[in-house]
């Protein structure tokens, strides 16, 4: 299973941005996708996450302005961003919870970061 990130960039405060995340490869299902995000010096943190059943969870310094959204379909995932902050600038990862359909374990899967800047 492959995850592939895209959208980050350079933004003004108070801007927009959208992030998205592609999973590919023999998946059975996937149960849990989120975005991290991380900056140099501390631990990763969960920014924003989604069940198959559209459940979410955001961290409080999101609530508000970010919208997570996935499609089961195609196993796409997106993180709008809205009002953005300086200190939302990191590296944002998406994760996914996945089955494998050829070996039917589970396994936790990570996509390349995508970087966030958000700075006049």
């Amino acid at each position: 299973v492959q995850l592939q990130a895209s959208g980050g960039g350079l933004v003004q405060p108070g801007g927009s941005l959208r992030l998205s995340c592609a999973a590919s490869g023999d998946i059975f299902s996937i149960r849990t996708m989120s975005w991290y995000r991380q900056v140099p010096g501390k631990q990763r943190e969960l920014v924003a996450s989604i069940t198959n059943g559209r459940d979410t969870l955001y961290a409080d310094a999101v609530k508000g302005r970010f919208t997570i959204s996935r499609d089961n379909a195609d196993y796409t995932l997106t993180l709008q961003m809205n009002s953005l902050k300086p200190e939302d600038t990191a590296d944002y990862y998406c994760y996914a919870d996945a089955w494998v359909r050829a070996t039917m374990t589970r396994n936790d899967y990570w996509g390349q970061g995508t970087l966030v800047t958000v700075s006049s």
